[in-house]
């Protein structure tokens, strides 16, 4: 929601306020009070239409200076104060709102949970975090509370709590929260296996699979644990199970289990594996490695035909990149410098061009993200297909 947006919600808020006050009091201050609520409230307006948001603002403050009774005026100001990045007057105005007597308990409530938002917008996640604590314990506004919590956890990487109050919240409201506990347990089997510590990370991926049985990520985790301890036979097990769950994983498995299948000297699963991929899977990094494999056995001639006859099919620039590499091995001096200047080109072309994209908010990153920077999602973000991507 835009800035002008909410200010405009503001309208209705601010002539509630001229009404209300109009229904108490005496004859002549009513009317003086409800004279300059109704003068501010066109000067308001007045400014909205002109698209000067920040006199809008200080008129809708001495609105809500004239009647402090409409604590909504001033709860529309405080959200719209950390939109605008100005989270210290968010601050401000929210403690002053919960030291002020004759608040109703749900109001005053309302105002901690809001303190406790400017506080996270501040970076304050220590104080954040002991005013959610507080509402969830008091068990008011207890999701709202406990989601920010899991937020905070996240951003400290306390993956412990993370999953203690991800857990609280399901208990509470019965939003399926498994994809999000597995992730958090695939954090702490990345820690644990970076320390060495092989067991504990393999105790952190089982349960990552109790909350999520088909977790993609823990797969690849187990899988690279496999490849580590020297059991390509287990390791190929698993990225080929991980594989034929979400074949968009492709980009990120594929190395793993390509160098595990020549270790063991399994060209033919491999081959057979990789068409059984080219035909789930639309990307062309099967393609292209399926390729590779064909130039080795068979030579560049049967490489360059079969690239072909699948460019036809599916039009992409790394395809072509990667067939004028197999033609420059042959070509004549003046069309190599041809295909050379073609395959800058499209190096060119793909250069800036995101390769991954979230699926929830649209992020688009050159290298893939198990949580998305911008919304925080986890497991949104999937190679992009088409021409110039996967």
């Amino acid at each position: 929601m835009t800035e002008l947006a909410l200010l405009f919600l503001l309208l209705p808020v601010a002539a509630l306020s001229g009404w209300y006050a109009g229904r108490k009091g005496g004859a002549r201050t009513v009317g003086q009070r409800v004279s300059k609520l109704s003068t501010n409230y066109f000067r308001g307006l007045n400014y909205l239409l002109n698209e000067q948001p920040d006199k809008a603002i200080e008129v809708f403050l001495e609105i809500a200076e004239v009647d402090k009774r409409t604590v909504e005026t001033h709860f529309a100001l405080g959200h719209l104060f950390r939109r605008r990045g100005e989270v210290d007057r968010a601050i401000r105005l929210h403690q002053n709102l919960i030291a002020r007597p004759g608040l109703s308990e749900d109001q005053k409530t309302y105002a901690v949970l809001e303190l406790g938002e400017d506080y996270m917008r501040a970076g304050l996640l220590d104080r954040a975090e002991t005013l959610f604590c507080d509402l969830e314990k008091a068990d008011q506004v207890a999701p709202q509370a406990l989601r920010h919590l899991i937020s905070i956890y996240q951003q400290e990487r306390d993956w412990e709590k993370a999953i203690d109050y991800a857990q609280r919240l399901e208990a509470r409201t019965g939003e399926p929260m498994g994809k999000l506990v597995a992730q958090f347990h695939c954090e702490l089997s990345e820690r644990a296996r970076q320390r060495g510590d092989f067991q504990l990370a393999r105790e952190h991926l089982d349960r990552a699979y109790s909350a999520e049985a088909n977790c993609v990520r823990a797969g690849l985790i187990e899988g690279q644990m496999e490849v580590a301890q020297g059991n390509d036979q287990a390791a190929i097990r698993v990225f080929e199970r991980v594989a034929r769950h979400d074949p968009e994983i492709l980009p990120e498995l594929l190395p793993p289990l390509l160098a595990a299948y020549q270790r063991r000297d399994e060209q033919h699963r491999a081959r057979a594996f990789l068409h059984e991929m080219l035909e789930r899977n639309p990307g062309v990094t099967p393609l292209l490695a399926l390729t590779r494999l064909i130039e080795r056995e068979e030579g560049h001639g049967e490489a360059v035909a079969f690239l072909t006859q699948q460019l036809r099919r599916r039009p992409s620039v790394r395809g072509q990149g990667a067939l004028i590499d197999l033609s420059l091995a042959e070509d004549e001096p003046i069309g190599r410098d041809l295909l050379l200047v073609l395959k800058q080109l499209g190096e060119q072309l793909v250069a800036g061009v995101a390769a991954y994209r979230c699926g929830r908010c649209g992020f688009g990153a050159r290298i893939h993200h198990w949580q998305c920077p911008s919304c925080k999602t986890w497991g949104s973000v999937k190679p992009i297909h088409g021409p110039a991507g996967e």
